[in-house]
């Protein structure tokens, strides 16, 4: 098989050409927040939104609604459970996270289990982005398109707000209102994310770009153009692979983004593990 055939055999048939649109959706989309989740150090509180939707996913399939309300419900609900848990107890903000996601995730399981006739829990909890309608892609689009609206008309003051929140305040922003915004953009990317990866992958389409870019770069600008290009090439790259290698799509996905990330992680030229070595090296060199 030529290149020119691996490239356009998939793209002969539908199934392929919507997968291939809503995992790039979706990667675009992940991508940006991924800069804002890294910056801040929302990586474990990313992850635990993307687990508590499953209730809200659950009761969404059982009630015959878009999947996109319950996991918005949800996710704002393991929000708030977090902020009412560490506020009122002694309990710590990681332990917190822990306790509310595991428990909502747990009720989604429950909550599958008691109608296994009806939902395949492989499909939302890995993705079933070959299989997507036009309602799904209408949905993700749209989605898609109200997060990254948001987010670039208030881009300055989130990047302000991830830096240096005091100053924010100072400047007469709110703080708890950009976080509160932020957290709601989170959500509304786990549901454009759902589709593609599943709820246990989205974690990592949340992590994985923004923390790649941010070993490449101290400009966030320049952040966000790193993660969108890591996180977009490594979905179609892929969605292809998967079509080939008869595989879990989602779970290539994340696959490539983290073969991306260990070469980074080994390579990069500032803040590479062979860079560091480097620099220990002359270091000790000149002593």
């Amino acid at each position: 098989m030529t290149v020119v055939d691996w490239l356009t055999e998939p793209l002969q048939f539908d199934f392929m050409r919507r997968a291939l649109l809503v995992s790039a959706v979706a990667g675009l989309v992940c991508a940006v927040l991924s800069c804002w989740v890294t910056l801040i150090g929302w990586s474990l509180l990313g992850d635990a939104i993307a687990h508590a939707v499953l209730p809200g996913v659950v009761l969404s399939y059982i009630f015959g609604l878009p999947f996109a309300v319950g996991a918005f419900v949800f996710g704002g609900i393991a929000v708030t459970l977090i902020g009412v848990v560490r506020d009122t107890t002694r309990i710590k903000g990681d332990a917190a996270i822990g306790v509310v996601f595991t428990g909502l995730f747990a009720l989604g399981l429950v909550l599958v289990s008691k109608t296994p006739s009806q939902i395949d829990l492989n499909h939302i909890l890995f993705g079933n982005v070959l299989g997507v309608s036009d309602s799904d892609i209408a949905q993700v689009l749209g989605i898609g398109a109200l997060t990254l609206a948001v987010v670039f008309y208030k881009r300055r003051d989130l990047t302000l707000y991830a830096f240096d929140p005091v100053h924010a305040h100072a400047i007469g922003l709110r703080p708890k209102r950009l976080g509160a915004l932020l957290l709601m953009l989170l959500a509304l990317t786990v549901v454009v994310a759902l589709q593609a990866v599943g709820i246990i992958l989205v974690s990592a389409m949340l992590i994985t770009p923004g923390v790649t870019a941010y070993l490449l770069t101290d400009r966030f600008e320049r952040m966000i153009a790193i993660a969108v290009a890591v996180s977009v090439s490594s979905c179609v790259l892929g969605t292809y692979l998967s079509f080939h290698a008869d595989s879990s799509t989602g779970g290539t996905i994340v696959l490539c983004q983290a073969v991306v990330f260990s070469v980074v992680y080994l390579f990069a030229p500032r803040r590479g593990v062979l860079a560091n070595w480097r620099k220990r090296r002359a270091a000790t060199s000149v002593k």
